[in-house]
């Protein structure tokens, strides 16, 4: 085995052969990848393969083409089949929700030049002939998608790297990570050290574990995930071409031709955690037992909307784990406070987003810039809030909802509330309809009395609507106060702390007593961060930003490296905040400015917060504000 190599990848399946092959091609060739045991022996071996460019985040589809069209690239390269069946993908629509859904899903398509579009039942019949039409109204066809041969397709990865210099050791167990002064890492295992610039966490059912090494923990949680492989079914005898990969909204299931049956999986209201605590280490090539009396009742509504499957025999049962962030996207980047320590992890559509994610991490790491924004898959939009307790509640929830609608103005609940800023109770007392941004509870509009602090989840206008048009009519008739505590707050102090901030920001720092734009630049001149700062005096400043980015403007503070005499703190939780806006509002605070200082967390924050309807003095917090500082 290798001494040294530039990176070490730790995990062998699909993320991770994509991660090596890469690094590769971008010119890394002293490369090396380790696996405990056997290539796909976690999630790999036993995934459905299934391949698709569904997803409601337009830069994470995108990546998802490039996956799948990667593949053909990777077969010529190693000459090693990764068994395409691309037959296309077909999403199915119960009721008016799902249809509004489906028509949001082809609009973000065709602009992203993808061959979608809305067709009728008839039509998706004759893609699928399985579907019993009486229980649909609409569906989405995309040219994207079909699934391959997860075993093929990792090995097509490994085979092209091996071609372009990289390097493999299976059964190889990392046991320790251990970070040098000069920011490099020891790479201990059982057959060794290896001495690596780079360690890319990318072993997914253990990411967990290898995050522990390093010291940190990351949000990360394994579900079982049940389906099921029918026998020969007549209605696809004699077809020439593959139906096509079907999703069905309503009963929650995915579905697609495997040889002469069917290949039926569903993803369950109440999935089963598997290994909360720690993953075995010697969980390897292994199944869980069936659980079929527990999810029968879901099976069964698939073979209702789909009658063929419910005659036809299962020849085969699948239950094995796999990995899921609180939100069910992936984990990737580099971590705040370790040096060259990357993860790649909690991939669940390996085969749809492997290649992409892949790519992002090989020009993070070779180029210091993903090349596209991926703060939905960046490591750091889960802050210290995301304990291991949060994890194990919004993980079961997230896994529940992943055939479900994501509706616009949707809160989920679970794991809720997390962090509440002093005036939480005297904000639900006003009637406050809460929302979570960084874990934090925040308003989005307040209820009026006689009116449920509720909110129906649509793609239409809800009955918050005309509520929301009221508060901001109020505020520009007359002022509104809203909370900003959740924003992201930083202080930064010392006696180089203008110098090094003027490194930071593309902007003039403002002199004591003024505040400005603040726009933050990486090398290649990409906006990095947008946020605002003023100058308290010429050793002390203050920062305001999104809070959902906090830890990612933190860990580019640290990227950045403060000299000695340069102190930067997050004071997100520290510090509230308010704004007061409106035609009166200077008449306000010129009027009691003590009073609001001394009470704004108290009786008078909720006052202002919550006149009746008809006010002409004051409103509440209009929704149209709450993203950006005033």
């Amino acid at each position: 085995m290798k001494a040294n190599a530039r990176a070490v990848i730790v995990g062998g399946g699909v993320v991770g052969a994509s991660v090596l092959y890469h690094l590769a091609r971008a010119g890394w060739t002293d490369v090396l990848l380790l696996e405990k045991s056997e290539l796909t022996s976690g999630s790999t071996w036993h995934a459905a393969g299934g391949m698709h460019t569904f997803n409601g985040e337009a830069n994470i589809s995108r990546l998802q083409k490039y996956t799948i069209d990667l593949y053909r690239e990777i077969e010529e390269l190693s000459g090693q089949s990764c068994g395409l069946h691309p037959n296309g993908g077909l999403m199915l629509a119960a009721t008016q929700g799902e249809l509004d859904s489906l028509k949001l899903i082809c609009s973000r398509a065709r602009y992203l030049g993808m061959e979608t579009e809305m067709i009728t039942l008839d039509e998706a019949v004759g893609l699928n002939p399985l579907i019993d039409k009486q229980h649909f109204i609409g569906a989405l066809w995309r040219a994207d998608g079909g699934h391959c041969d997860p075993s093929g397709t990792t090995h097509a990865y490994v085979k092209a790297a091996r071609k372009l210099g990289a390097s493999v050791e299976r059964f190889t167990r990392v046991l320790e990570l251990n970070p040098r002064a000069d920011g490099t890492w020891d790479v201990v295992t059982d057959k060794g050290t290896v001495h690596a610039e780079h360690v890319v966490n990318c072993a997914g059912l253990w990411a967990r574990e290898v995050g522990q090494m390093v010291g940190i923990e990351l949000p990360v949680l394994a579900m079982e995930h049940h389906y099921l492989l029918t026998d020969d079914i007549p209605e696809l005898k004699g077809r020439s071409q593959e139906i096509v990969n079907t999703t069905d909204y309503a009963g929650e299931i995915y579905m697609r031709q495997e040889r002469g049956g069917a290949l039926i999986g569903t993803y369950e209201p109440h999935g089963k955690v598997w290994s909360p605590v720690k993953t075995p280490d010697d969980f390897s090539m292994q199944l869980l037992p069936d659980e079929f009396e527990r999810l029968a009742p879901y099976f069964e509504v698939g073979f209702e909307h789909f009658p063929a499957l419910g005659l036809a025999g299962i020849r085969k049962a699948i239950n094995g784990p796999f990995t899921f962030a609180p939100d069910g996207n992936p984990l990737v980047g580099p971590v705040r406070g370790l040096r060259n320590y990357w993860v790649a992890c909690a991939v669940m559509a390996g085969f749809s987003q492997g290649g992409g994610i892949g790519l992002v991490l090989s020009r993070w790491m070779a180029e210091g810039d993903p090349g596209q924004d991926i703060l939905s898959m960046d490591v750091s939009r889960f802050g210290r809030f995301a304990t291991p307790k949060y994890t194990s509640i919004k993980v079961p929830e997230n896994y529940g909802r992943r055939f479900r609608l994501a509706y616009p103005n949707e809160e989920l609940p679970a794991a809720r509330p997390v962090r509440r800023s002093p005036i939480y109770d005297k904000l639900l007392a006003s009637g406050a309809v809460m929302g979570a941004n960084f874990g934090l509870e925040h308003a989005l509009w307040f209820a009026p009395n006689g009116t449920p602090p509720t909110e129906t989840p649509t793609y239409r206008r809800s009955e918050a609507f005309p509520i929301v048009g009221e508060e901001c009519r109020a505020v520009r008739r007359t002022a509104g106060l809203y909370e900003t505590s959740n924003y992201g707050k930083y202080e930064v102090t010392g006696r180089g702390a203008r110098a090094w901030l003027d490194k930071v920001f593309a902007c003039r720092i403002p002199r004591p007593g003024r505040l400005g734009l603040a726009p933050m630049l990486n090398p290649a001149g990409r906006i990095v961060g947008d946020l605002s700062i003023a100058c308290l005096a010429e050793d002390r400043y203050f920062i305001v930003g999104s809070g959902f980015a906090e830890e990612f403007h933190l860990r580019w503070f640290w990227t950045c490296e403060p000299p000695a005499d340069v102190f930067v703190r997050s004071a997100a939780s520290t510090l509230c905040g308010f704004s007061l806006a409106g035609p009166n509002s200077r008449a306000i605070c010129s009027h009691s400015p003590v009073r609001i200082r001394a009470r704004s967390c108290s009786v008078s924050c909720a006052r202002i917060l919550r006149p009746p309807l008809s006010s002409s003095s004051t409103s509440r917090r209009p929704r149209s504000v709450t993203r950006r500082p005033s």
